[in-house]
């Protein structure tokens, strides 16, 4: 008897993400970059009287403590078990940085950041669910990477458990110091290239992961990729309009509990 499952057309149609052959159906002439449109902007923009905290700098973190870069991949895992322990602001701005951190603004619309991303476009933005995270409230917050901040979104009852049930009751997740829920603005990577940007961006977000992956293991922490949710409530939950701005991943943090 043949292992192979009879042929699925569903799964067929969408396997097709994965290959590059929508680049051949593409006229590059055609898209935004092309025709002269400027480039979106490399943070979503936010009221510049919105309450903002500053982030400990790249390089003044003396108590993150330097991890060989083979020991942090032997040990790499995912971790769903976590501490009552909070993180500090130091190690929050070391995890922020090691995953969209910026290491050179090229022009208003393009930067090199510690990640890669194609064509530099970039099209991740981070948010912060904050439960332990010491002198921050607890709440919402989105990394600004130009200016390496923190911006103050919201709070609102039952933050935790609206976000476990937006995360299909994986309670976990629920459980750690901070989670990092990344959303994607679409149109800062199809600016460029149409409709191959977007898978594109998924790639760029296994990049940003893996990255708080290692992270993670200079600080003692573990964290844990999450795919499944429910895109709906997550969306709600963040307050973004799930069609110009929309949750793409998400990995809870906390201090490692084995």
């Amino acid at each position: 008897m043949s292992s192979k499952p009879p042929h699925n057309f569903q799964v067929a149609h969408f396997r097709y993400f994965l290959k590059d052959s929508i680049r051949q159906e593409i006229d590059f002439s055609q898209t935004p970059q092309a025709r002269g449109y400027a480039p979106p902007p490399l943070e979503k923009p936010f009221d510049p009287n919105a309450k903002r905290l500053d982030l400990v700098p790249p390089g003044k973190w003396p108590a993150i403590r330097s991890v060989a870069l083979e020991a942090a991949i032997a040990r790499r895992e995912s971790r769903r078990e976590y501490t009552r322990d909070p993180l500090t602001l130091e190690e929050l701005s070391f995890l922020l940085w090691a995953t969209q951190g910026i290491r050179a603004r090229l022009n208003s619309g393009t930067a090199l950041r510690t990640v890669p991303s194609a064509g530099a476009r970039h099209a991740i933005e981070t948010y912060l669910v904050v439960f332990r995270i010491t002198d921050l409230e607890e709440g919402v917050y989105r990394y600004l990477p130009v200016e390496h901040q923190l911006l103050w979104e919201f709070s609102e009852p039952d933050l935790r458990s609206k976000l476990i049930d937006a995360v299909l009751n994986q309670r976990f997740v629920g459980e750690a110091a901070v989670v990092f829920v990344w959303t994607t603005i679409p149109y800062r990577a199809e600016w460029r290239y149409h409709l191959a940007a977007h898978k594109a961006i998924a790639l760029d977000a296994g990049h940003v992961c893996q990255n708080l992956y290692l992270a993670c293991e200079a600080i003692e922490a573990g964290t844990c990729a999450v795919a499944a949710y429910h895109q709906e409530k997550m969306d709600r939950l963040l307050r973004v309009d799930g069609e110009d701005e929309f949750v793409i991943y998400l990995a809870p943090v906390g201090k490692r509990g084995r």
